[in-house]
Order: C-alpha cells, then structure tokens, then sequence
C-alpha cells in the first residue's frame, strides 16, 4: 500500500523516486503550456490548466492515501522522514499571504519589511529548541492532548481547544478568500465559485486520508510553490541585471533604485504631484471638520455639476462620470464620515516621498524613530512567538518517527522557508527597478496592457491617476497595493503569460497546503480533545475518525460560507491569529515543558490572561475592532502604549500569560508526582520507551 506497510529505507526510496517524478512532470506540463502559448492558445485556458492539474493532482494523492486509522489519520503513521516533514511543513506554514505579501511589503516599506522575514523564521529557531522535540517525546496526536495529559483535567484542555480555534479559523478563513482572488484571476470565474471549486480539492485530500493524505499533499504542493516562486524571480533577474542569481543581482539593482530615488524625491514634478494630493487630503479633512453640513453642500454642487453639464451638451465621459461619483456618493453623514476620513488618510499617505528601500526610518524625528523601532521589534517578537505558538505549525512534531527526527525536520523547515523567504527581497526591487524604468515617465495612452488589468481588479491592488494633467505618469500617482506584487511580477516584467500561470499556481498551492493543516487543526481538536477526551471518552478509533471526518465538512463549509461574504479587515484577523498564538499557546507550552511547579490552574488562567490583554489592547487601539466592540467611531484617535501597533498586541499578552501563569500555580496546589515524572520524561531525551503513549499519565484526561 502507498507510504502504508513500508519500511522506512523502503520508504526514503520510494518517496524520492515519486516525487523526483512528479517534479519532472510539473516541469514538463509548463513547458508544454509554453509551446501552447507559442501557438496560440488563449490565456484562460492555460488558467483553467493549471487549475484544474494542480487539484487534481491534490485531490489524486488524498484518494490514495484514504485512511480510517486513528494513528495514521491524526499523525500520519509517525514515520514521515525528516526530509519531506520538513517540506510538508514549510507548505503548512507558507500561507498564500507569505507567498505574496512578503515581498510586497518589502516593496511598499524596505527596511521595515524585514520585521516579517526575521519574526517568520526565527519563530522556527524556538520551535526546535523549545518546542517540537519535546512535544514529540510527549507523542499523542493534538496540543490539547499535551495540556490535558501535563495539567491533568478537562479544563486545561478544553482552554486549548478554545484557544486553537480561535488561532485557526480566522487564519482559515483568509486563506479560503485567497484561493478566490487566486483562482478568479487565473480562470476568470467568479470569486464564489473560485472558493468552492478549490474547496473541492481540498476536501478529498483532507477527508478522506487526514494527516496522512495532507502531509503527502503538502509535499507535493511546496514543490509546486516553491517552482512558482523561483521562476520569475531567476528569470527577471536574468532579464533586468543579466545573472541567475537573484540576490547577487539585486545589489548593483539596488544601487540604481537607490540613485533613481534620490532623484525623484526632489524631482518638481514629483514634488507638484505630492502637493496636489496633499490638497486633496486637505479638502477631505475640511469637509470632515464641517459635517453634517458638508455633506448636503457636496452633494448639491454635484448635482448642479451634472445639470450644468447636461445643459451645456458635455461629452458623455465627463456625463457619466459625475453619475457615477453621484451614484457613490455617501448615503447619509455617517457614511460620509467614513468614507472621506479613508480618503484623507489614502491622501495623505499618497502626498508623502517615496521610501527610501535601504534607510531605516527615514525622514523621522528621534521620537518617530524611536516608535518606529519599538514597532519593529515588538513586531518581529510578536511572530517570533506567534509562529511558535501556531496548532497547524506544532501538530508535525508529532508526524515524524523519533525525536531527533523532529529537530531535523525544524532544521529542514527553516531551509526550505529561507528559499523563499531570500528570493523576496531581491524580487521586490526587481520588480521596483522595472517600475522605475518603464512606467515612470511614460505616457498615459501607452499604458502596458498589465496596469489596466489590475486596476480593473480592484483600485486597492493598482491605481494610476494622472492628478496634474500633463499626460505623463509620475511615480507619486501610482499606488500599488502589496498583494499583487509577486501574481503580477511576470507581467510586469514582460515575461510569457505562462509564468504567470505558475505563479498563480504556485499562491493556490500555499494557500491549499496551509487551509488542509489549519482544517485537520480545528477538526481534530473538536473531534478528539472534546468529543472523545471530555463528551465521550469509551469512543472506538474509527468512530472517532469519522466524527472528525464529519466536524472537518462542517467546519470548511462554515469558512467558505464567511470567505464568501468577503469579511472587511481580513488582513488584520490573520495578524491577530499570530498574536493570539503568542500570548496563549507559547506560555503554556514554555512553562509546561520547563517548569515543573506550574499547574492547571496556572495554565488555565495564564491562557485567559494573555487573550484577554491582547485582544483587548487590539479593541482599545484599532479602529475596525474598536467600532465593532465598542460602537466608537473608527475616525477618532487611538492613544498607543509606548507606539506599539495592535499588529504586534501578543507583544503585551505573552508576557502577561507567563507572569499569570508562575503567580496562579504558586498560590494553588503543586502538581502531583505523576505530572512531575511526565514533564522528566519528556525533558529526558534518554529516557525510554520514546511512544508517549507508555509514558506516565501520557493518557490521562
């Protein structure tokens, strides 16, 4: 039976050979695509190709992994090599919004960016040394597991399974919404459809084999992903600097980004264009300032705009154009509030230089640079810890036959995120350096074909505006949003349509992968650790697979139902994931396996504590969460504790949680000896016998 009855050598030889195969046939299904392309095949339906192999091909490997075995469903048989476990975990950690928004981000704020490389990939340097092989000496199949079994009791554990589902579902829910944008801009179909075609593929991997089908899958998807990525980066840095090595490239790019910036910072025209948007902005503020008056003045002179122009036999552009700004106008002062406070701030943030790509903090006062690094810092501790934190990340410790395995895997994790994770910046001012020299200074009636298929996407993604009139394209009127960056670099660097068909192939894959871990996340915790664990323990292990089975329909349907809806800050929720991880999870997995005094009331009341700082430093100073749980207008100002963004609130939870947690255990009883001899025999990497399953009160509920 595929990866079942092997041993492991058979099964290091087999695995190579197959996926040696499959990458070969990946390659060839692209060149194939760009023989077609060569001879005329129409670009959606290279999209609906690429589509339709890569879920396929997902949905393949889940039919011929099906399983009905606890231990093979839940942890994959524990024989996952170090190697590919690595891989698999690389693809359920790389969500679609790593795979194009890291770059963007770099693009978008240089120095600052680099928050979120450091954060990602450090948190895995604390996952090897605290966590992953310590988790694996523990065995069992689910965090909650290892909090029930180390606390002793229910309440523990059901604080983990509270904990992972909010961690998860909101990250799930995201990665649903870029599978649509994703498919929908690949094939063209509508953004529903999008959702529920991918959701297809997805379910026959993960319901039918559990970790076992998603792990394999997972393997193949960071090939696919990690092909998608590397191609257009090599191949611009081939097309703009002349080598193949990307970041040897970038640097003398670099240089020449730098020099263009300089320039055009002090350019007039650049300077005239800024100061228009500034006078936007100002106009903006005034009408805020003046409401609800401003808001029946502005839609009078509308009006007698439109009869004007009716009157005088205007062209029908200039016509419809005033409908349609009457159309959208505001439908009462409220909405109007909103509406103008948003375009103010775009405004103003369009009325500023552009960032310089290698200087820290620039034009800051010592205050603003002292926010700005405190920010930074909070920021990449706030993911250092998050990362660490995360269920979907945790649950592949369990996958692997030993615990040296485990810490290998981390090792090999942390190798293949960095593939990716380096080619980010040298992509970012790649495509910066085409930008710079192709569409700054060009003529707006010769627009490349890639700036009016992105702005007719959505202006948040790509907007340019000719504010001054002179028919020339300034670098000030273009705003350009982080997540189309990496989806739309071939395009812009002028490469064959195919290879963007790869990219996109390449964000549905890592948005699959990461949706496949967090839905077996959030099914296995409803399933084992509160059905079986607390509601029902004399359960049998194929009902219990099939109970989670069922709860993973109803739980992707559920995501795909609010992915659908499009949820406003989606962005934010993922980011709060993050900080959810790090003030609830971290501490308690820390504390758990290094000090033996804490306890489950500790634990438990750790847990609470640090999710209720964060989430309510993120209510008191983001203005979306503020409206939402407090009625307080979203315009009105927000009173920061020293500079931190509620991006980075985990920062204040997690060391709440800790302090909680030492304060809470040493004033309520001690463990007893059996959690005592459990936290020895996880720590003791001689100990014996390595299953969990044999070590003391590894089974207690």
């Amino acid at each position: 039976m595929l990866f079942g009855g092997e041993t492991q050598r058979e099964l290091d030889v087999q695995l190579r050979r197959i996926y040696v195969l499959y990458a070969a046939g990946f390659a060839l299904l692209i060149l194939v695509l760009a023989l077609c392309e060569v001879l005329g095949m129409a670009r959606n339906w290279i999209g609906y190709v690429f589509l339709l192999v890569t879920v396929s091909l997902y949905a393949g490997i889940g039919i011929v992994c099906r399983t009905s075995d606890s231990v093979e469903y839940y942890v994959a048989g524990r024989r996952v090599p170090a190697f590919y476990n690595g891989m698999a975990t690389a693809a359920d950690w790389m969500s679609v919004a790593s795979f194009i928004g890291v770059a963007g981000t770099l693009y978008l704020t240089g120095y600052g960016g680099l928050a979120y490389v450091m954060g990602w990939t450090g948190g895995y340097v604390l996952v090897g040394l605290l966590l992953a092989p310590y988790l694996r000496k523990f065995g069992q199949y689910t965090l909650p597991d290892f909090l029930g079994a180390r606390y002793g009791g229910n309440l523990p554990r059901l604080a983990g399974v509270a904990c992972a589902f909010l961690c998860s579902f909101t990250y799930l829910v995201a990665q649903i919404y870029g599978v649509g944008i994703i498919t929908t801009r690949m094939t063209g179909i509508s953004f529903e459809l999008g959702i529920f075609v991918a959701l297809g593929g997805m379910l026959v991997c993960s319901f039918l084999g559990g970790m076992r089908a998603v792990t394999w899958t997972q393997v193949g998807q960071f090939i696919i992903l990690i092909i998608g990525y590397l191609v257009p980066v090599i191949w611009l840095s081939l097309k703009v600097a002349g080598g193949p090595v990307p970041q040897w490239s970038a640097g003398p790019v670099m240089q020449q980004v730098i020099h263009t910036e300089e320039r055009l910072r002090d350019d007039p025209k650049e300077v005239a264009v800024r100061r228009l948007w500034q006078a936007r902005a100002d106009q903006m503020d005034a009408r805020l300032r003046s409401l609800p008056q401003s808001w029946v003045t502005e839609k009078v002179i509308l009006r007698d705009r439109l009869a004007a122009l009716m009157a005088a036999d205007a062209p029908s552009v200039e016509i419809r154009s005033v409908e349609r700004e009457l159309a959208a106008y505001p439908a009462d002062p409220e909405q109007a509030r909103l509406a103008w406070f948003q375009a103010r701030n775009e405004y103003q943030a369009r009325a500023q230089p552009p960032v310089p790509s290698a200087q820290p903090y620039p034009g800051a006062t010592p205050v603003e640079r002292a926010d700005l690094r405190n920010n930074f810092l909070a920021l990449m501790l706030c993911l250092m810890m998050g990362t660490a934190g995360l269920p979907h990340v945790l649950m592949r410790s369990y996958t692997t036959p030993s615990v040296g395995a485990a810490r290998r895997s981390v090792a090999w994790s942390l190798l293949f995120i960095l593939l990716l994770y380096l080619m980010a910046p040298a992509l970012a001012v790649l495509i910066k350096q085409v930008i710079y020299s192709t569409l700054v200074g060009s003529r707006y009636t010769d627009l490349p074909d890639w700036v009016h298929a992105w702005s007719a996407v959505s202006p948040g993604l790509l907007d340019v505006t000719d504010v001054n009139g002179d028919g020339l394209v300034q670098l000030d009127e273009i705003s350009m949003g982080a997540d189309m960056m990496v989806l739309a670099a071939p395009e812009i660097g002028g490469l064959p349509y195919v290879v963007s068909g790869l990219v996109a192939a390449g964000g549905l894959a890592a948005a699959l992968s990461t949706a496949d871990g967090l839905l077996l996340t959030l099914s296995n915790s409803l399933s084992h650790d509160m059905w079986y664990r607390v509601v029902s323990p004399r359960m049998a292990a194929n009902r219990r697979v099939l109970v989670s089975k069922v709860l993973l329909l109803a739980v992707a349907f559920a995501a795909a139902w609010v992915a659908a809806r499009k949820p406003a800050d989606i962005l934010f929720m993922v980011s709060a994931a993050f900080s959810f991880a790090a003030s609830s999870f971290f501490p308690v997995l820390v504390m758990g396996i290094f000090w033996k005094r804490a306890n489950k009331w500790g634990a438990t009341l750790g847990m609470a504590t640090g999710l209720l700082v964060t989430f309510s430093y993120m209510a008191h100073t983001h203005p979306w969460l503020r409206e939402l749980v407090f009625g307080i207008d979203r315009t009105q100002p927000v009173t920061l504790w020293w500079g931190i963004q509620p991006i980075a609130a985990g920062v204040f939870g997690a060391p709440a949680a800790f302090l909680a947690i030492v304060l809470f255990s040493l004033l309520t009883p001690p463990p007893d000896g059996a959690t005592r001899a459990l936290v020895d025999y996880v720590r003791n990497p001689s100990s014996a016998p390595v299953d969990a399953a044999a070590a003391p009160g590894a089974d207690r509920a």
